[in-house]
């Protein structure tokens, strides 16, 4: 969308623009999921209708389908300016560890 149409679309006034421009080409491409971190940006997307998920999740669908080690994907993840709580990353990789055999 051009520049200074941002009338078009009130609703993400509030947005960065990276937030704004992928709803905008997700609406104009007829997507049904987004990817997408930032808590007013997932907001907003929800209110559009997008089912929304977050780096995190793509790690875990990835782990899941054994396309990723997950233990060294967060290592190199935790080496980026991502943030996220640790209890939420140490819950990822709970779920993915082995499993103790009884």
């Amino acid at each position: 969308m051009p520049a200074g149409r941002d009338s078009d679309e009130p609703t993400l006034l509030h947005l960065d623009d990276g937030e704004r421009a992928a709803i905008r080409l997700a609406l104009r491409k007829g997507a049904e999921l987004l990817l997408m971190d930032d808590r007013d940006g997932v907001n907003a997307a929800r209110r559009k209708g997008f089912a929304v998920t977050g780096t995190l999740g793509i790690l875990d669908l990835a782990a899941n389908r054994g396309l990723i080690r997950l233990n060294d994907a967060v290592d190199r993840l935790r080496n980026t300016s991502f943030r996220c709580r640790p209890d939420v990353l140490d819950a990822l990789l709970a779920r993915h560890s082995p499993k103790e055999e009884l």
